[in-house]
């Protein structure tokens, strides 16, 4: 696992110099999910892919702007990543990151062993997660361990994505109660921003729903979901979807998207009570 940690850094260094330049030019070309690429997300998951595969550890990966999983004769674990998540900030200068998960075997919650992601921001930092939750900033000259991430009972910040005019009556109403009992409004549009600050300030709630025009939620289970599930568990919070526990769910396809809402015990709680979610059910 040292081994892919110090890849992901590599590349964390890497990519941040890539995105100094001014390369916001969208291609002809669209990922396995139908968004238009742009030259910086192609160059970010050829990088993250060479990278990863020139590792010893690493059978196989699979990334957001493929559609299959690319496997070589040896190695004990598999990468899942998102070369660059919220690449359509990127032409407006807000943060932007990339996300890895962790899997032996085979891409299975049961199988996930570690989940990463990088945050490009005025600072470059990284988080990396298998038994405790690191955090990481670079200095210029090397990386920096800061203090373990650990989220508190309950926290101040709600951060509601997805169009609101999309959002069905309940999903609304539990956003309304989170600012009515004082919740700070802090979405940005780019998931590991938003995450990741609800991780350094100690509490929140994120949510991305079922939408009117994305019933089956619009986040990407294995690149984006499962990889923060486990972050904010092992950050002592929790992941859920309408379904239940995020990392009970199945992915029957290497592109499956769900629903989700990643917080805080305290948040999550009223999550529970506002879809009716009776955990003895589940």
């Amino acid at each position: 696992m040292q081994e892919i940690l110090t890849a992901i850094q590599e590349c964390a260094i890497a990519l941040s110099s890539a995105l100094q330049t001014d390369n916001t030019n969208y291609l002809a070309t669209t990922n396995s999910s139908g968004d238009s690429q742009l030259a910086i997300d192609v160059k970010a998951d050829r990088l993250i892919e060479e990278k990863m595969l020139g590792l010893d550890s690493v059978k196989g990966v699979c990334s957001e702007e493929k559609q299959e999983a690319i496997y070589k004769e040896k190695g004990t674990f598999l990468v899942a990543y998102d070369p660059l998540d919220g690449s359509s900030l990127f032409d407006s200068d807000l943060s932007v990151g990339s996300i890895f998960g962790i899997y032996k075997e085979s891409f299975e919650t049961k199988n996930l062993v570690g989940a990463s992601y990088i945050v490009y921001g005025p600072r470059l930092e990284l988080v990396f997660a298998s038994n405790v939750v690191e955090h990481y900033f670079y200095d210029g000259k090397s990386w920096i361990l800061k203090p373990q991430i650990k989220l508190q009972q309950k926290g101040k910040i709600n951060a509601p994505g997805g169009t609101q005019k999309n959002w069905s009556p309940t999903h609304k109403a539990l956003v309304e109660s989170f600012f009515a009992a004082g919740y700070r409004l802090r979405y940005s549009g780019g998931m590991v921003p938003d995450l990741h600050q609800i991780l350094i300030k100690g509490g929140g709630i994120f949510s991305y729903p079922a939408t009117s025009d994305a019933p089956n939620g619009k986040l990407r289970k294995l690149f984006e979901v499962y990889p923060f599930a486990f972050i904010y568990e092992k950050a002592g919070g929790e992941a859920i979807s309408t379904n239940g526990r995020i990392l009970d769910s199945a992915c029957l396809n290497l592109h499956d998207t769900m629903e989700c809402y990643f917080g805080s015990k305290d948040e999550i709680a009223q999550v529970r009570a506002a879809l009716g979610y009776d955990e003895a059910k589940k």
